[in-house]
Order: structure tokens, then C-alpha cells, then sequence
């Protein structure tokens, strides 16, 4: 039978953050829980694997459980199949930031970019008047990513605040879309940018994640694979294992 898997986050204020680490691994791994998350006083964010039953019984102590008291009522969240287990153990790790941007005054609880369906994400990046980006470090964009869409060419998202100085104008650029593998990393960097005067600026809810799990492959702009961080590597439409794409797919 194979495993359930759920990557999600949420930007919340999480000040008691440290005190949250241990109770939260207890109950990951009391549920038999693999993988791996994050916690920082600006939300979580992380990537978990395991029976059905048990990442159902986890989302929902995130969700509604005592620990978190309700502050995660809007979490992002995917769900895919592995074959095997992806991950080697159970990890709960304390940072400053959940995607490391490196600058602390960007804060997504107070201003984002419009978030854009998939359903509505061909139609925005088809638009001659927007400039498609992928935020992505340079070796996941070399695996897959969208038709038209600029390569940063970063090593590190933490990189992507020098390219924006070097390469983005708000003057010239009046219309940004952006997209990543689950939505994180769009948050902080439409933030970002929002903060330094762009004014319209977009990005795929849910990310490559959702859109591969929704969209038709028929109807895709998407080529390649999304690289994931954990032993599947990447995945394609409708969420498959790489290597597990049939002929005529």
C-alpha cells in the first residue's frame, strides 16, 4: 500500500516557537511519522510521510489540536504517494526563517502578491505583458519548469534578493508572476518585492505541486519534472513518482 505524503506551511506568528519543538516531534512520531519540519517564529513548514491514517490524524492536530491553538487555520497544503518511505527518520528543526530569504523585514502576514489558481496560471503567463519567474535554484529549474519563465540562476533562494536588484525594475516591470514547488518561496519573494515598489505582482497558490496535481497534462505548459527534496526526487503530472510516467503520458 503506498505511503501518504504532505508538504505544507503557513506563515504565522509562532513566538513560542522553541517550546513547540518537542510535543511537536512527540506526536509526529508517536503517529509513526517520517520527515522533515521547520519552525521559526514566522510560521512551518515542512514535508511528512507516512500511513493515511496518520498524516490525516497529524494535519489535524496542526489544524485544530491544542499545540497550535487555531493559529494554523490557513495552512498550505499537498498531498502526493510514495512508493516507499522518502524520508529516513523524523525531524523537527528550529530557524529563523522557514525558506531563508535573509532578510528578516519581509513578512508575508502583511502584504503577499495575488495568489492565482491553477486553472488560472496559463491564461497570466500566456499575457506578453508579464514576466514569468521561477524562483527555484538553478539545478530544480534544469529538471523542469514552465514555458517562457526566467532562470535566476540562483544557487540558494537566498540568492534571489540579488537578482532582483541587478536584474528587476518596477519601472519596467509592471507585471511579475512567480512560482516555486509548493507556494513558499513565492510568498517571501512577492513580499519582497511588493516592499520595494512593484506593483503588481503574482504567484502560483499552491505551486508546481498544485498545478501538476490539477491541470490536465493535455492543457500543461509545464515541461520536465519538479525536483522534491526527499528520496522520489521528482515527480510529474497528476503527482507520479519520476519513473513512473507511462509511455503515453
Amino acid at each position: 500500500m503506498p505511503l501518504k505524503v504532505a508538504a505544507f506551511y503557513q506563515f504565522a506568528s509562532l513566538p513560542d516557537y522553541r517550546e513547540l519543538r518537542d510535543p511537536l516531534h512527540a506526536i509526529s512520531a508517536g503517529l509513526g511519522l517520517r520527515g522533515s519540519i521547520l519552525l521559526a517564529s514566522e510560521g512551518v513548514n515542512g514535508t511528512i510521510a507516512g500511513r493515511a491514517e496518520a498524516i490525516d490524524a497529524f494535519v489535524g492536530e496542526l489544524r485544530h489540536g491544542a499545540l497550535f491553538g487555531g493559529r494554523l487555520d490557513r495552512l498550505e497544503l499537498k498531498f502526493s504517494e510514495a512508493s516507499a518511505m522518502p524520508f529516513r527518520r523524523m525531524k523537527v528543526r528550529l530557524k529563523k526563517e522557514i525558506v531563508t530569504l535573509g532578510d528578516t523585514s519581509v513578512d508575508p502576514t502583511r502584504q503577499v502578491g495575488i495568489y492565482v489558481d491553477p486553472a488560472e496560471w496559463n491564461a497570466l503567463i500566456a499575457d506578453p505583458d508579464t514576466l514569468v519567474i521561477d524562483t527555484r535554484n538553478a539545478f530544480e529549474v534544469a529538471l523542469g519548469t514552465f514555458e517562457g519563465a526566467v532562470d535566476p540562476g540562483i544557487k540558494s533562494f537566498g540568492q534571489f534578493k540579488d537578482f532582483a536588484a541587478r536584474e528587476l525594475d518596477p519601472a519596467r516591470h509592471r507585471k511579475i508572476a512567480m512560482f516555486c514547488t509548493g507556494g513558499i518561496r513565492c510568498e517571501k519573494a512577492s513580499s519582497f518585492l511588493l516592499a520595494r515598489g512593484f506593483g503588481e505582482v503574482y504567484h502560483l497558490k499552491g505551486g508546481i505541486l498544485k498545478y501538476l496535481e490539477e491541470m490536465p497534462k493535455q492543457e500543461s505548459r509545464w515541461r520536465g519534472e519538479c525536483f522534491v527534496f526527499d528520496e522520489r526526487v521528482a515527480l510529474g503530472h497528476g503527482l507520479r513518482e519520476r519513473g513512473k510516467e507511462t509511455a503515453h503520458d
